[in-house]
């Protein structure tokens, strides 16, 4: 399993972007393991929380394992703290690099797959929010989402009215990623809006994974979220699973996600882990 740290140039951003790629393409077998035909990969691009960067997943969850028993090509850029939208006024285009800049540069660099059917975004947190608005905003490139302990509390955020001692929770923060609170709601920064759009014209939802802890302060919005979405006519798969706000769910969670997902399922290769049989 090929582990790729590399810079990338971004038009949206205009700047250099650090990026982790899992590729499967070194897979090694032992005779009686199953052999992969050649042909490009499934790929799930996948977006990091607030306080992280393109090193969250790989040092926080074994999606390393997880992408190689499965096949999968997995995509993990730095989106900073910005949600993953657009903020025109300082040329931080989150959502267009990750909808579309970072899609179409590793189509061009990896084998990977340009069919919808095999291209997928994902997150935690805030990238769970970066996942869902994305995933529907791009529902012509994404044909499912996973959303774990998803940042979805938009309606919140947007009435605020003074800042807080903690960034994240303060007016100012949320200006900052979104621009003006009192039009967010009716913009494309919000999943629902979009879900509307989708309804309205008759387009196909991608399909969608959420998952939230029992004890997480996140999941009545997770749980209003995914209600909203099937309302609007989404497949949506909702879980509530013991647990809060931190790694070990996430760790479980994305395995249960790539279950969820319809990978390839091949099996583990030869690795420090697995030496396979004789």
């Amino acid at each position: 399993m090929a582990l790729i740290q590399m810079n990338l140039m971004s038009r949206a951003l205009m700047r250099t972007v650090p990026v982790n790629v899992i590729l499967p393409a070194d897979k090694l077998t032992m005779p009686g393991m199953p052999e992969r035909e050649e042909k490009p990969y499934k790929t799930l691009y996948l977006l990091h929380r607030v306080f992280g960067d393109y090193m969250d997943w790989v040092a926080g969850t074994r999606i390393q394992r997880y992408a190689e028993e499965h096949d999968l090509a997995v995509v993990m850029p730095s989106g900073d703290n910005a949600f993953y939208v657009d903020r025109e006024d300082s040329n931080n285009l989150y959502g267009t690099f990750v909808g579309k800049d970072l899609v179409e540069l590793t189509r061009k660099m990896f084998p990977l797959s340009r069919k919808r059917e095999d291209t997928w975004i994902g997150g935690l947190s805030m990238g769970g929010f970066g996942a869902l608005r994305n995933g529907l905003k791009y529902s012509d490139t994404f044909s499912h989402i996973v959303v774990l302990s998803g940042a979805l509390h938009l309606e919140q955020m947007a009435a605020r009215t003074k800042d807080a001692p903690i960034f994240i929770e303060s007016k100012s923060y949320a200006e900052a990623c979104f621009g003006d609170l009192t039009k967010v709601l009716s913009s494309d920064k919000n999943p629902r809006y979009l879900a509307a759009q989708i309804k309205a014209a008759g387009k196909p939802f991608p399909k969608i994974f959420i998952t939230c802890g029992d004890q997480d302060s996140l999941l009545p919005v997770n749980q209003d979220m995914a209600a909203y979405l099937e309302q609007q006519g989404a497949a949506v798969t909702f879980t509530i699973r013991p647990g809060n706000h931190e790694w070990d769910f996430w760790d479980d969670g994305i395995k249960r996600a790539l279950e969820w997902l319809p990978t390839e399922k091949n099996g583990l290769g030869i690795n420090s882990g697995n030496i396979g049989t004789h």
